[in-house]
């Protein structure tokens, strides 16, 4: 057991001193670790494009570039947009004819609605330098899957009707779960000055969702449905890589 847990360090040590060394982008491939925060527009199909219009998507993730050019990731996104379908059909049995939400002070509450949610994806796939300045650079294809949530978030602006409260806001709020695939092509540039490094490409994702309420309280049902949806964006990233830049070579005459 001891024997394993030391061949073990010893190869992460090797891994972490290759990746971390000082190297040189534009002279060979190298292991390039490399955290990123990623930004993304996307336009939905399918199941949830009855319900939402446009959504933005905001993340992070840690990836790494095999001298082989073989990418591993895993990242992280927010998901969030304001254009939630026919939201207020939603609260027609709490609200008055003409559609208002009266609150515990008998006042008209301002009720708003948005799309939020998450996504957490573990990724693969190959860069191949082509068209690039370096052997670092250059297309990608990406592949990846993991979990997504997405629900509607009612806002109320002075948190004062106590229909939208607790649980009972949760009966409305079409929360949804499951999993999703992913798909990417892009460009990803490593300069080898370390300051500009990024990645733009096109995003499909496909989900497989089901919804996760006991019970909606605006039909009075229980909804057990499966989704089917996809969303479609342009993904960009900036990259901030770990490894140290190679010093420039200076001659004196």
């Amino acid at each position: 057991m001891f024997s394993k847990i030391l061949f073990s360090l010893i190869i992460l040590q090797f891994i972490v001193h290759q990746a971390f060394s000082q190297v040189s982008v534009k002279d060979s491939s190298i292991v390039a670790p490399m955290i990123y925060a990623t930004y993304a527009y996307q336009l939905p199909g399918g199941d949830l494009a009855k319900r939402f219009g446009g959504n933005s998507s905001i993340g992070g993730g840690f990836m790494i570039k095999t001298r082989s050019n073989w990418l591993f990731a895993a990242e992280g996104n927010y998901l969030f947009g304001g254009t939630v379908k026919n939201g207020d059909s939603l609260l027609k049995n709490i609200a008055t004819p003409e559609g208002f939400v009266i609150n515990a002070n008998g006042f008209f509450s301002e009720i708003g609605f948005a799309e939020t949610g998450y996504n957490v994806l573990g990724k693969f796939g190959k860069l191949f330098p082509v068209l690039s300045p370096n052997p670092n650079s250059g297309p990608l294809v990406m592949v990846g899957g993991g979990y997504l949530q997405d629900k509607i978030k009612i806002h109320d602006g002075d948190n004062t009707a106590p229909q939208l409260q607790g649980d009972y806001k949760k009966g409305y709020d079409r929360l949804n779960t499951g999993f999703v695939l992913s798909g990417t092509v892009g460009y990803l540039y490593l300069s080898d000055s370390r300051l500009i490094n990024f990645f733009v490409g096109f995003e499909f994702m496909q989900s497989w969702t089901k919804y996760r309420r006991a019970r909606n309280f605006d039909t009075g049902k229980q909804d057990n449905s499966s989704l089917s949806s996809q969303f479609y964006g342009i993904k960009v990233k900036w990259i901030i890589p770990l490894y140290k830049r190679k010093p420039k070579d200076y001659y004196l005459y």
